[in-house]
Parts: C-alpha cells; structure tokens; sequence
C-alpha cells in the first residue's frame, strides 16, 4: 500500500474531498468485483476508502433468500409491509454510509447496489450533494449471456442468499430476479451526471463530465480491470551466491538452482493438477535441464499453457534465472525493473548489530516507523510501493495467470495490495523461502492458499553434510588436484579444475606464467527461450547460464576445499 505523500487536517488527499461512487447495473454485471476492486486500490492510494452492499445490509437485516417477501424485487405495486421493510433498509444503509464519511474520516464509498433507475440515481445526488459529496455513477453494461450464467454460477449462487439451496432452483430464483430487473431498467443518459459506463468490464469505456485528480485517476484504473478469472503465484528467489549484498548483483548458488528446478517442477505439476492431469516425474541432477524439472518439451499441455501463463522477474541474476527451468519447459519469462528489491542504501551488507552501532538513531526510527523510514540513499516500504503501481496495472490488465518471482520486500507489497492490507502491515507479512504463494482474486475478496514445496533448513543441513564429506577426503589426501583455471561466472572471477575449454556466454581465461594472460570471448548462440528480451538481465544467452549453472557446482566444491586446506595449515 502506497501510504499518503502528505497529510491534511481534514484527512482527505488528492484535494478532492468526499467521493461517493455509486455502481448502476443489472444484477450479476460484476458490479461487485468493481467495487471491491476500486476499494483495494484506492487503499493503495492511501486513501480511506469502503465498499457499502446494499445486499450485504439487506441479508444482514432480513437473512438468505428465503426469507425475503416474495414482491420485494417484484415490479410495480408492493404490499404496505414490504414498502415499508425496503424503506427502512434503504434508511439504515445511507445512516451506515454518512456515519463513514462524517464520524470515521472515510474518504471514498463505493455504494453496491443496482441504482437502475432514474429516480433513484437523482435521490442519491440530491441527498449526498447536500452534504458536500461529490457523486460519480459506474454503470456495468454485459451484452454476453455467457459472461452472466459464468457470473451467477461462480459468484451469485455462493452468496449468502443461496445457502444450502439447490444449485438449478437458486439459478432460477436468481434469474426471475434479473429478469425483475430487466423490465424497469433504464441505462446512463444524463450529459450532466458525471459517470464512467463500461461495456462488457472494459471492451469499451465511456467517460462523462468526469471532474478531478482523484477521479481521473480511478477512471484509468478501471480502463486497465477486468473480471476474467486468474491467479497470481508469489515465490521467493533462490539462495545467492552472495547473500544480503544488494550491489553484488549475485548469481544462484547451487542450492540456488537446486531451489530453481524444485520451484518449477513443483509449479508445472500444480498446474497440472488443475488441469486434471497426472504430475511428472521428480527432478534428477541428471536431468535438470529442459526435461528434468518440467517434462518432456513435446508435452501438449505445456505447449498450451504456455500460452496461459507467464513468469514476471526483476532484471537482477538471482530472481531471473530462478525463473530459466520454467523458460526452458517454454514459458514466457518477463523482466521487469520495478520488480527489483528494496535498496537498502548505506546499510547494504551490513548486519543488525553494524547498525545499531553505526546508525543508532536511525535505526530506532527504523523501529517506530518501519513502513516509511528509509536509511540514507536507500528506499523504504513507501518508496517500493510508489514503484510497484505500474506493476500493478499490469496485474489487473493481464488476463493470463502470472508467477511473480522476487524478494521478500516486493512480495510483501504485492502481497498486501491484493488482500487489501494496510501499509503499517506490510513490513511484517511473512514470506518465507520454500512457500509459493497462491492468491485467486474474487468478487468478495480474494482467496490464499500457501503451497510447501522446499524445506531450506533440511536442504542447507544438506549441503553442510556434504563438504564435512569433501574435508574426510581432504584429510584421505584426496584432494590433490591440478593447477586450476579461472573461469569468468558473473563479473566474479573463480577457480576451477575443469578443463579449459570455450564455454558458450562465458569468458574463459587461460594463465600462462605469472604476467601473461589471453582471454577468449566464446561466440554466443542465439537464445531459444522465451525471454521477454534477445538477453536476460546477465547479457548472457541461454547457452551460457546453463554453462554458467554447472561451472557454479563444481566451484563451489572447489573453494570449500581451498577454504578447508587454509584452515588445516593454519592448525
């Protein structure tokens, strides 16, 4: 959530005071899915903001479907009681909404209701204009019958109304109900209402008399939404091979890319799952190139869904190339900048303990206002969000479900603007290693559901048991070995026992002596993957992080050995 870039003392922002945002449209038009969606990213804004159902208050007052009098959504003429009943409801709701606005500092509603005709749409301005609030209307036309029986079934029918109904007769009830509505319906037409119409949730936009900064601004929000099903996956990047080093830029570990085939083997089967199909085979260093991790290439459904489905990473190593096994089963991968971590400034490397020392007073107003500090030439929670907003129209405009791979300070931001959280929580949304989150948006709300699929601490104790069995062999004299290479990973140069050979997207250095050096650029093949550029963010083509990938195994075996023999002369 972007939290406010100033503040008021009447706590309204954007010089636009009150805006009541009241939804017209026949029922099951996604009316609903618009109004919480405004909510969230108003939210965002730092923007006060609700969402008021006249159905919630309605089933609040009255309960489920069957307990409504059979005239209330009738046309025409009604019974004294029920005229009565629907007054006092309405009553009760405007008190709701005017109580927000006057007793609460809400600055936003979005009104929930049908608003279908005429002269309620003229009580509303007239009532909420008197008291200073400015009303806009946000008609929902839908002329697909496909896109409304989808809507009813998905939506209408797990609303509280139809509780332990029937599914064929609460769609019948819901229907007669629509077609109640279809008979006193009458659509936008007054130049002087300020209102945005759209048509089928975003193939067309009608704009009138739309006034103010803070208007404009939901108008293009609403032009980028629309209410086609989809999810959104969330996954943490893998282990660096410099950890907590922002400038370092690293690339993947070992277990890093361990943890890269792991995420997408598990990813591919879940989406198998949901496609009804058997999972593939668990991933082999053996195989842990194009087949090993995700399938066979030849795969149809992956051929199919990799036209659903696309990878959005940060241009830094370590996010993008956890994303390559899903690139080589043919994914689409997308680099985006805005998806890089947070800048941590001055304190870049440093442990908690280093600030504390060196930065004390920052580091208690870290402490006290932990969404909005920033270190000296760092970014803080605010500034990442204020980054984040062109990703998130590009979330609500895509229509493919996306995995989002980056670090846990984007995550959380994510994170926080799709549930609709506050910024003060953002900080403290845990994301842990290992998780891949995955987050449905629906009419009323969202639904999460967290998937294990990696245990760090069993696979870096892992790790830990196999160098304790690199140093029995040290002390066996196993490890003599030849006079190493040097071998260009990265912008780091390593030592390597492997063989000199010209490695496709690496640089390969050859010593000869003490002060001769001759250095060999490979020729680069062509990348085959689907990267949203020719190169990925390391200038490297595929063929060379596959290079890169292997050559990174073996060094790090290499240098734990340098590390332990350091040690034993030092004994």
């Amino acid at each position: 959530m972007a939290a406010p870039l100033y503040t008021t003392a009447s706590g309204q922002l954007y010089h636009a005071g009150k805006i009541l945002i009241a939804t017209v449209g026949l029922p099951a038009r996604g009316k609903t899915h618009l109004s919480h969606a405004i909510e969230r990213y108003l939210t965002w804004l730092g923007v006060k903001s609700g969402v008021f159902s006249l159905g919630d208050h309605r089933r609040k007052v009255l309960g489920g479907a069957d307990k409504i009098p059979s005239d209330y959504f009738v046309t025409g003429p009604k019974s004294e009681e029920t005229e009565a009943l629907r007054k006092r409801i309405l009553d009760e709701f405007d008190d709701t909404v005017i109580d927000f606005f006057f007793n609460q500092g809400g600055q936003v509603v979005v009104y929930d209701a049908n608003n279908s005709i005429q002269a309620r749409r003229y009580a509303i301005r007239e009532k909420y204009g008197k008291l200073g609030v400015h009303v806009m209307f946000l008609e929902s036309i839908c002329t697909d019958p496909k896109v409304v029986e989808a809507n009813v079934r998905s939506v209408k029918l797990s609303s509280p109304d139809y509780v332990d109904w029937d599914p064929e007769k609460a769609m019948q009830n819901y229907y007669s109900r629509i077609a109640g509505h279809e008979k006193t319906y009458e659509p936008i037409e007054n130049p002087s209402f300020p209102y945005i119409k759209l048509i089928n949730v975003g193939e067309q936009v009608v704009v009138n008399n739309i006034q103010g900064y803070l208007q404009s601004r939901i108008v293009f929000f609403l032009m980028n939404i629309h209410n086609r099903q989809r999810t959104i996956y969330l996954v943490r990047a893998g282990e660096a091979l410099v950890e907590h080093l922002y400038k370092a830029d690293a690339d993947l570990s070992s277990l890093g890319w361990d943890y890269a085939d792991e995420m997408a083997h598990f990813m591919v089967n879940l989406r198998r799952k949901k496609a009804g199909l058997p999972p593939i085979g668990t991933p082999t260093a053996e195989k842990a190139g194009a087949e090993g991790a995700t399938g066979s290439a030849k795969d149809k459904f992956m051929e199919a869904d990799s036209k659903a489905f696309e990878v959005w990473t940060s241009q830094r190593r370590r996010s993008s190339h956890t994303a390559y096994p899903l690139a080589e089963a043919g994914y689409k991968v997308i680099e985006r900048s805005q998806l890089s971590e947070m800048n941590p400034g001055v304190v870049d490397g440093m442990s908690v303990e280093d600030v504390k020392f060196r930065f004390p007073d920052e580091y208690e107003r870290k402490l006290r206002e932990s969404y909005s500090h920033r270190f000296p030439r760092a970014e803080s929670y605010h500034d990442l969000s204020v980054r984040l907003e062109p990703i998130i129209f590009e979330l609500e405009r895509t229509r493919n479900d996306v995995l989002i791979i980056g670090q846990s300070s984007v995550l959380r931001c994510l994170i926080a603007y799709l549930q609709g959280l506050q910024p003060g929580e953002i900080p403290s949304i845990q994301v842990r290693e290992g998780q891949l989150i995955e987050i449905l948006p629906q009419a009323y709300g969202v639904k999460t559901e967290v998937h294990e699929f990696w245990d760090p601490v069993a696979r870096r104790n892992e790790r830990d048991a196999a160098f304790d069995d690199l140093e029995e062999e040290f002390e066996q004299g196993a490890s003599a070995r030849g006079k190493p290479n040097l071998v260009h990973i990265n912008d780091v140069v390593m030592a390597t026992n492997a063989p000199s050979t010209t490695t496709a997207g690496a640089t390969t250095v050859f010593e000869e002596g003490d002060k001769k050096k001759q250095a060999i650029k490979a020729e680069q093949p062509p990348g085959k993957l689907q990267w949203a550029r020719r190169r990925n963010s390391s200038g490297k083509s595929p063929e060379g992080i596959r290079a890169d990938r292997e050559a990174i195994r073996e060094l790090e075996a290499q240098l734990r050995d340098k590390q332990i023999k350091e040690q034993r002369e030092k004994a």
